[in-house]
């Protein structure tokens, strides 16, 4: 089933539960004034609306991709929220049924009210116990900020709590001299959007602690202005490997969504002052070139190409200049900051490339990730989005990153550092 059905059925279901919240709200608050009544109801279904719309225009539209990460959790929260009151709407409705079947049955003597009709649940005296149908729709109004809170929290606990991921990359003709070698990789930094020195360096202690021989940076130091490293420069620049620290470009460190896509002077110096940022740092950063690692006289090849990623987002790789002179290589590691890159071009074109290590994505900052099973809803726009692919005899790792954009927090999917332990079996 395409995209397409899945969110039409989706957004027909939002309505109807919007619809059925709606009712059993005003029927529990039925002593606000009309102006209150008025303002209520243009809020619910104009959020409603905008919503439903913005779901769309995300997929069908180039927005940029943290505009989509706000929509669609927008979306997936406001659908969980309404799932988790139905239930108490649907038991206080079944509660209401079985009274007026029971009145039925056995009619009384005093004047008859429907129990179905919202209109019927009336507000108790001052004084008198609330009633059960006030009581039941309120708990699930409490019950559906659950999802609410969660957002609260990712802001407060989820953006800085880094977790390690350990990953064993086999690699079949990895040289003996490599065997057992600790990669580290990091991603997004996205340092225009940190409000917390102090939080970021404990990451980068958590990298460090590691001893990774290596590590990969794959892209988007900043969100769009070099200047945004000035308070985090030094921080970054702690990050350090025996066998050098490779790194490469994402589509924000070009500056286009503040320059625009379009040459200028402005936009050039910022860019190269984002290059300096690496060189600074001492990181090595690889711009459609390829470096060689060798131990013991044994060699694999490191490849960085700049940003290629599919729909509106830039095109500057060139696998061509980054793959020249490595055939004799065993081993070839690419570094290329989205995702996409992998089965637009590599999977077709470059089959000599072992494994390649992408960012970008974030897992949308959403979502449900455990050993054996995750999911976000950033997984409805790119196949790869989180965690190690494989298609074949080549491999593909995305790293959900190392901070965040747009929304300031993280809720299930965790700032992430990687270490890889190479295996030739």
């Amino acid at each position: 089933m395409g995209r397409l059905p899945v969110f039409i059925f989706l957004s027909v279901l939002l309505l109807a539960f919007d619809y059925y919240c709606y009712r059993a709200i005003l029927s529990v608050f039925k002593n606000w004034k009309p102006q209150t009544r008025k303002l209520f109801t243009l809020i619910w279904w104009g959020y409603t609306t905008l919503l439903v719309i913005g779901v769309f225009t995300s997929f069908y539209a180039n927005l940029f991709l943290s505009m989509k990460s706000v929509i669609l959790v927008a979306y997936f929260l406001t659908v969980a929220c309404k799932l988790v009151m139905l239930p108490f709407l649907i038991v206080d409705d079944l509660r209401r049924f079985i009274i007026k079947l029971s009145r039925s049955v056995k009619p009384s003597s005093g004047p008859l009210v429907d129990p179905t009709m919202p209109e019927t649940i009336t507000q108790p005296l001052p004084g008198e116990p609330i009633s059960r149908s006030s009581f039941l729709v309120k708990a699930g109004l409490i019950t559906a900020a659950i999802p609410l809170t969660s957002l609260t929290w990712g802001i407060a606990k989820g953006a800085y709590d880094y977790k390690v991921k350990r990953r064993t990359l086999i690699l079949p003709n990895l040289p003996a001299s490599f065997e057992g070698m600790k990669l580290g990789q990091i991603s997004d930094i996205h340092s225009g959007s940190f409000y917390n020195p102090r939080a970021v360096l404990g990451g980068v202690e958590m990298l460090l602690a590691e001893k990774p021989d290596l590590i990969f940076f794959t892209g988007d130091i900043v969100n769009d202005m070099a200047t945004e490293m000035r308070d985090y420069q030094d921080i970054f620049s702690k990050v350090k490997a025996p066998l050098g620290v490779y790194s490469v470009l994402g589509n924000h460190d070009y500056g286009e969504y503040h320059f625009g896509k379009g040459p200028s002077a402005a936009k050039a110096k910022n860019l190269q002052d984002v290059i300096k940022t690496h060189q600074l740092m001492g990181w090595d950063l690889l711009m459609n070139e390829h470096r060689r690692l060798k131990i013991n006289g044994e060699e694999i090849g490191i490849l960085g190409i700049e940003n290629w990623g599919t729909g509106r987002f830039p095109k500057y790789g060139r696998m061509d200049l980054a793959t020249k002179d490595t055939d004799d290589l065993p081993v070839k590691l690419l570094l290329s900051h989205d995702p996409s890159h992998w089965r637009a071009e590599v999977l077709p074109k470059y089959s000599q490339i072992d494994a390649m290590f992408s960012g970008h994505t974030h897992g949308m900052q959403f979502g449900v990730r455990t050993e054996d099973f995750q999911w976000s809803p950033v997984q409805y726009i790119y196949k790869e989005w989180a965690g190690l692919y494989q298609e074949k005899n080549q491999q593909l790792y995305v790293n959900v990153g190392y901070g965040f954009l747009g929304y300031p927090g993280r809720v299930g999917i965790l700032p992430e550092i990687t270490i890889f332990e190479l295996k030739r079996a």
